[in-house]
């Protein structure tokens, strides 16, 4: 089973390797101003790139643009990114690296900004990992960073330099904006989107909002029953007469998975949680005293809630059809394990009522019109004797999982 599984994985990675690159209908302007129509390959960036990758024709050769060379680039009617030098703040907002100033500490930087909003206001945002940073413009402005910063005040409470809120409140001005909302506003892509797309409608002037011009669903809920193949060993290195191997045991499970599509890298990426059912039936048999040949009858019956939590990649197949990996790491939320042994005279020994613990699982699998999966997902070994001691265990689980998404 398990050489089974890494063929499926190695397969998956490969169709990855020889997969359709996407490049999609763009431009870009160069330092002479001149607006070169092409084909650029579409990342769905999270951070604000350097750099792009283009064809002159859907055919040709791939090229490499960067920001030294580059004013501005775009995908028709999805994206656009522009060139400024701006004054960055680097900063942390993590509350273990938070200093007691106040005061923004601006870099001069260059940098590709992603526009949000395009208007007679326009509304920019520059992303680098943990790190977001805003910038807005208007038409007697040029682009400027919307102030914020966390901060320890005196007594070590987080504070926040709210300085974008005055900002605002001074260069929008329509008649239909209160004092509240600005108190109200906050750092991020809903509440400024949203505060410029109102004041361009305010003050009559056209704009274009490149947010969410091709998001699709970025939750689904999947029902998930799946078939079981399990092994279970338990060993008692100071006493071997209870030592049983169960073999391998076929059963059933259920799970319902919440998947959240990470809105970057083009749908590629999602996190889930899956609550399950899983459950271990099976007998066994022993050697209690291999000189007189007793036998030792074993029973085991291990029912569980499991939550494992995911990091999914799909890799895109066509417009119906990827396949998928991903890594688990399953929570033990409740189990009740218990086994017992009888002799062969049906005198019954003292039972076990075990406790699991945690492991990690890899699946792959296949998915049709977002609506219709099969996942192949194996987990490592499982230890469901964690408060004995003096016991080992080893359970260990191949799942054969189909899905039905519901949306």
């Amino acid at each position: 089973m398990k050489k089974t599984f890494l063929v499926l994985l190695i397969t998956c990675l490969t169709l990855h390797g020889y997969s359709q690159i996407s490049y999609e209908k763009g431009y870009y302007i160069n330092n002479l101003n001149q607006k070169i129509d092409c084909y650029i390959k579409n990342m769905d960036w999270k951070n604000n790139p350097d750099n792009f990758e283009f064809k002159l024709t859907p055919d040709g050769p791939s090229e490499i643009a960067n920001i030294n060379t580059v004013k501005e680039f775009g995908l028709i009617n999805t994206s656009k990114y522009v060139r400024h030098t701006v004054k960055i703040d680097r900063s942390p907002e993590t509350a273990n690296q938070l200093t007691h100033d106040k005061a923004p500490i601006y870099n001069e930087e260059q940098k590709f900004l992603n526009v949000l909003i395009e208007g007679k206001a326009s509304l920019y945002l520059y992303e680098a990992g943990n790190l977001k940073r805003y910038f807005y413009t208007t038409d007697s402005l040029e682009v400027e960073p919307l102030v914020f910063k966390s901060f320890l005040k005196a007594d070590n409470k987080v504070g926040q330099n709210n300085e974008f809120k005055q900002q605002l409140w001074n260069n929008l001005k329509c008649p239909s904006f209160k004092m509240n909302r600005m108190e109200s506003l906050e750092y991020n892509d809903r509440s400024l989107i949203k505060l410029f797309e109102d004041y361009n409608e305010c003050i009559e002037e056209d704009f274009v909002s490149y947010q969410n011009k091709t998001k699709a669903n970025i939750y689904h809920i999947t029902l998930r029953p799946r078939f079981n193949n399990s092994s279970l060993l338990i060993e008692n290195p100071a006493s071997r007469a209870k030592d049983t191997d169960f073999g391998s045991n076929s059963g059933f499970g259920f799970g319902i998975e919440l998947e959240y599509i990470l809105p970057f890298n083009k749908n590629k990426w999602s996190i889930s949680i899956e609550p399950t059912y899983q459950r271990f039936d099976d007998k066994g048999r022993s050697k209690l005293n291999k000189v007189f040949n007793e036998e030792l009858f074993v029973s085991v019956d291990y029912r569980s809630i499991e939550l494992p939590i995911s990091l999914r990649h799909y890799f895109f197949l066509n417009n119906d059809s990827k396949i998928f990996a991903n890594i688990s790491y399953t929570f033990n939320v409740r189990s009740d394990v218990s086994i017992e042994f009888e002799r062969g005279d049906g005198i019954k020994l003292t039972p076990l009522n075990g406790k699991s613990g945690n492991n990690y699982g890899f699946g792959v699998g296949y998915k049709f019109k977002d609506r219709y999966s099969l996942e192949i997902r194996y987990l490592t070994s499982r230890e469901i004797l964690e408060n004995y001691m003096a016991w080992d265990s080893k359970l260990q689980t191949t799942s054969f999982i189909l899905g039905y998404t519901i949306f």
